[in-house]
């Protein structure tokens, strides 16, 4: 599987209000988990990983959360009308 690297900023604000205010900005909120780790919330520019998120077997290196973390996607949530992220 192909390893592809994107950089991605903690977040601090949550709710609606504050991921509409992301979107507004070109990013996606995305949060980080996996068994035995810290939940991580990040904010990812939205056109890097539409791009990304094409192919579905990608191993997505996140980098500039505090770590780098190689994730895997599980769920992607998308607009029924639009089809944005």
């Amino acid at each position: 599987m192909p390893k592809v690297s994107i950089e991605a900023s903690p977040r601090s604000d949550f709710g609606k209000g504050a991921a509409r205010r992301l979107r507004q900005d070109g990013k996606v909120p995305a949060v980080i988990y996996g068994q035995g780790t810290e939940l991580i919330h990040v904010a990812i520019d939205a056109k890097e990983i539409a791009l990304i998120l094409r192919d579905a077997k990608n191993v997505i290196e996140v980098t500039g959360a505090g770590k780098n973390q190689v994730v895997a996607p599980r769920d992607i949530q998308r607009d029924p009308v639009t089809q944005n992220l």
